[in-house]
């Protein structure tokens, strides 16, 4: 270990950071369901306007819903910080917040729509799985294994790793396998679909370098891999998603097989099929606005580039 400081304060940083969290998380735990979820919700709204996050989310905002007064958006803003506050405290006692049972779907506070989907899937794929950072996005990995689904499902461990090993462990318990975004993901990725598997993806984050697509009428780095893994195994896409009701109620759905653009020989258009599950997505986000995470750096902002021609095409996707 270097003792110059370079090596060591970021260490010890990373440690003590990963020991506060443990210690916020095992008071959570210990607190019944309820009255943790009313502390998390009171830290958020008093937290939550003050970091530096919600600057990108008032920027999000901005760009997104020019038409909305600023009242409206800072509205938005502190409800999604409360429900990020919520779902937190929810996956620690997921327990108790995942009751739904296949042999008495009516009976607790999760719905689910698209149950013949999931049963299918079960059967086997290959297929993908998308979905966004909605409402408790989490349920829906638990929901997948409830149904028996083996999805392998792409995620971005956090920098500290001392974070990441606990959180790869919890969640990898309730969800199934999941495959950390790394150099090289993409290969891991392509073999589950080729030995039949299925994988989930979260698509709403910028990615530096992707496809330039329309969201919320702005031009979106996107990731292409969804697109491009469809076209090459041609295999059925699905989008999932986690809505939050009221009184700690959810409805959980997947839609049929989404008929994704085709290029003149029959294979997926990646540019336009990426646009068209963004299309999707920017649904999901307008009818529930305060349950997005409008704090990820969605777009690039004082980029000057207006939707040019590699755009437009794509945009043309979004009508149906």
């Amino acid at each position: 270990m270097r003792r110059n400081g370079r090596t060591v304060v970021p260490a010890l940083a990373d440690w003590s950071a990963a020991l506060l969290v443990r210690g916020a998380a095992a008071l959570f735990r210990r607190l019944p369901r309820d009255a943790s979820i009313g502390l998390a919700m009171r830290s958020a709204r008093a937290l939550g306007p003050l970091l530096p996050r919600s600057r990108i989310g008032r920027e999000n905002l901005r760009l997104a819903f020019p038409e909305k007064s600023e009242a409206e958006r800072a509205k938005i803003l502190a409800s999604m910080w409360k429900n990020f506050a919520r779902a937190l405290i929810e996956y620690m006692h997921v327990d108790k917040t995942f009751d739904y049972d296949p042999e008495n779907p009516d009976g607790g506070k999760i719905t689910v729509a698209g149950v013949e989907n999931f049963e299918r899937l079960s059967k086997g794929g290959p297929a993908i799985i998308f979905t966004a950072h909605l409402s408790n996005w989490e349920l829906l990995g638990v929901c997948a294994a409830k149904f028996g689904l083996d999805v392998a499902s792409l995620f971005r461990p956090p920098t500290n790793r001392h974070l990441a090993k606990r959180l790869f462990k919890a969640r990898s318990g309730r969800m199934g396998r999941l495959v950390a975004s790394r150099p090289g993901v993409s290969l891991e990725l392509a073999a589950t679909l080729q030995a039949g598997g299925i994988i989930g993806l979260l698509v709403d984050q910028r990615f530096h370098g992707g496809v330039l697509v329309p969201f919320f009428g702005q031009p979106a780095d996107t990731n292409p891999l969804l697109a491009k893994l469809a076209r090459h195994y041609d295999c059925p896409v699905h989008g999932a998603r986690a809505i939050r009701l009221a009184n700690g109620r959810f409805h959980l759905e997947m839609t049929d097989a989404i008929d994704l653009p085709r290029d003149a020989k029959g294979d997926i258009d990646v540019a336009k099929a990426t646009a068209r599950v963004q299309a999707i997505v920017e649904g999901w986000v307008r009818e529930y606005p305060d349950q997005w995470m409008w704090v990820h750096r969605r777009w690039r902002f004082g980029r000057k580039t207006r939707l040019g021609s590699r755009v437009t095409t794509a945009a043309a996707t979004q009508t149906d």
